[in-house]
């Protein structure tokens, strides 16, 4: 094993074949190349959401950045 394949290692999730279409039809023309790169962006952005709601540190930068993510429907 490289040490790229020993730093990235992944597992499954499954999610409902309905939510992947519609996912899969909303990221068209997007810059996700696939259902799992959109899915770990969106979950990535969650965690961080939740450190930075627990924590009570949210800048402006943060915010207007969650609002576009909210108008664009990937929230």
């Amino acid at each position: 094993m490289t040490r790229t394949q020993e730093r990235r290692k992944y597992t499954t999730i499954t999610i409902p074949s309905p939510l992947f279409d519609n996912i899969k039809k909303k990221i068209e023309n997007t810059g996700f190349s696939s259902v799992s790169d959109y899915a770990t962006f969106v979950l990535r952005e969650t965690v961080a959401d939740l450190v930075i709601e627990k924590s009570g540190k949210r800048n402006s930068r943060d915010s207007a950045i969650m609002n576009k993510l909210k108008a664009l429907g990937y929230m």
